[in-house]
């Protein structure tokens, strides 16, 4: 059901459970973007 979801938009990833929640989603091959109020190291790794 899931895998025909190709893109996932997470709002507030660089919180500790969102990017958590982003990196795994990453390693299962998803397509993810986010946004947050301000940018961290959590966030800029997440660029990568």
């Amino acid at each position: 059901m899931f895998r025909k979801i190709q893109h996932i938009h997470l709002v507030g990833i660089g919180g500790a459970g969102m990017s958590g929640i982003a990196e795994v989603l990453l390693t299962l091959g998803y397509q993810v973007t986010g946004s947050d109020l301000s940018e961290s190291e959590t966030t800029r790794r997440l660029q990568e």
